[in-house]
C-alpha cells in the first residue's frame, strides 16, 4: 500500500531503489517529493539529486551517475522517468540502452544512492527479465487510480492532517463538483481545511460556498438544468464558462462526451452490467459512472440519439466554420428544451 510506504519513508526507512508504477501521476509525484525531501536538505538538492528521462539518456549514464560519490553529503538520489523497455509498447526512441548494466546493478545497488525509477503505465512487462529483477529488488508503489470509497477515504485523511473533520455529505459534494482528479482534490481540501481552522469541521455549505467547479463539473451542472428544464440557469452556465475564456469546441467535446456516456451506461445497465463493471467496460472511472447513471433515466434511447446526431452536426459546423462557434451550443441548448 502506498500509504505504508510513506509511513516508512517518514521513518527514515528508505530502500536503494523504488519502483514508482501507474497511471494516478499524484501519487506517484507525491511519494517521489516525500523520498527527496526525507532523503536531502534543501543544501544537499543541488549537488546529490539527478533526474534522467531514459527516452532520451542511456540507463548506463544513469547508472554510472548512481555508482559515483555524493558530493559534500552522504546520500543522493537519482530520479529515472520514462523507463519504456519496461513495458510491451514497441519503443520509438532511438536510445539503446544496456539493459544487462541495469540488472548488474539492481544485484547490488549503491548503499549511498536512492533510485527512483517513475513508470508511468497501467501495466509492465512482466516476461520480461529486468521487470521481474526490477519487482525483485525494489520497493514497489503502485499509484492506480483510486476508486470512490478510497477517494473519500483520502479527503478524510488529508483533512485530519490540519485536525479536520469533513461531514460525509460534504465529502460527497466535494467529489461531484471537483471530480476524481487528485491534484485538484488535494489542492481543495486543503484550502477547505485552511478556512475552517477554527471549527474544525467541514460541512457541506461550507463546500459549497469555496469549492471551484471543474469545467466538467459545470458542464454536468448545465444537462442537469436542462434536464429540469431549468433553460435560463442551464444559459446562464454557459454564458459564465464563455467570460472564464473557455472555447466553445471545448466545452462541444465535454457535452458530446457526457452525453456518450449516458448512452454507454444506460445500454450497459439494461444489460444487467454493475456500476463498477461498466467502469472497468468503458475505462472511466466509476464515480463518473455514478453520477451518468443518475442522469440515465432521464431521457430516452431516442432522445440521446437524437442528441448526439445534432452534436455531432455542431461540431461538423465548428471545424468547417459554417456558423458562429458559441451560437451552435445555444442553439444545442434549446434543442434540448423541447
Amino acid at each position: 500500500m502506498v500509504v505504508d510506504i510513506w509511513r516508512k519513508i517518514k521513518q527514515k526507512d528508505i530502500a536503494p531503489i523504488y519502483l514508482l508504477f501507474g497511471t494516478e501521476a499524484f501519487l506517484i509525484n507525491e511519494t517521489k517529493q516525500l523520498l527527496l525531501n526525507h532523503i536531502l536538505t534543501e543544501e544537499e538538492k543541488d549537488f546529490n539529486f539527478s533526474t534522467y528521462d531514459l527516452e532520451e539518456t542511456p540507463i548506463e549514464v544513469a547508472i554510472e551517475d548512481a555508482e559515483t560519490f555524493p558530493f559534500l553529503g552522504e546520500k543522493k538520489v537519482i530520479f529515472l522517468h520514462n523507463p519504456v523497455f519496461l513495458t510491451a509498447e514497441k519503443s520509438k526512441e532511438k536510445i539503446n540502452h544496456n539493459i544487462s548494466r541495469f540488472e548488474m546493478y539492481l544485484k547490488e545497488p549503491a548503499p549511498y544512492t536512492v533510485v527512483v525509477i517513475s513508470a508511468p503505465y497501467e501495466k509492465l512487462d512482466e516476461r520480461k527479465k529486468i521487470t521481474k529483477e526490477l519487482k525483485r529488488s525494489a520497493e514497489i508503489v503502485e499509484a492506480k487510480k483510486l476508486n470512490e470509497h478510497e477517494l473519500k477515504n483520502w479527503v478524510v485523511s488529508r483533512a485530519k492532517r490540519s485536525g479536520i473533520e469533513f461531514e460525509p455529505a460534504a465529502i460527497e459534494q466535494l467529489l461531484a463538483l471537483v471530480g476524481t482528479n487528485m491534484f485538484m482534490i488535494t489542492s481543495e481540501v486543503d484550502k477547505l481545511a485552511l478556512y475552517a481552522a477554527d471549527e474544525k469541521r467541514i460541512d457541506i455549505s461550507l463546500v459549497e460556498k469555496l469549492v471551484a467547479r471543474s469545467l466538467e463539473q459545470n458542464i454536468f451542472t448545465l444537462i442537469e438544468k436542462v434536464v429540469q428544464r431549468k433553460l435560463d440557469e442551464a444559459l446562464r452556465i454557459y454564458y459564465d464558462l464563455l467570460k472564464q475564456n473557455e472555447e466553445p469546441i471545448k466545452i462541444l467535446a465535454l457535452l458530446a462526451g457526457q452525453f456518450r456516456l449516458i448512452y454507454q451506461v444506460k445500454e450497459l445497465s439494461r444489460r444487467g452490467y454493475g456500476q463498477q463493471q461498466i467502469a472497468g467496460f468503458l475505462k472511466t472511472h466509476p464515480f463518473r459512472v455514478k453520477l451518468a447513471l443518475g442522469q440515465a433515466p432521464k431521457f430516452t434511447d431516442e432522445e440521446l440519439a437524437y442528441l448526439m446526431e445534432l452534436l455531432a452536426e455542431a461540431d461538423y459546423q465548428m471545424k468547417t466554420g459554417g456558423m458562429n462557434k458559441s451560437l451552435l451550443i445555444e442553439m444545442f441548448l434549446f434543442h434540448l428544451k423541447k
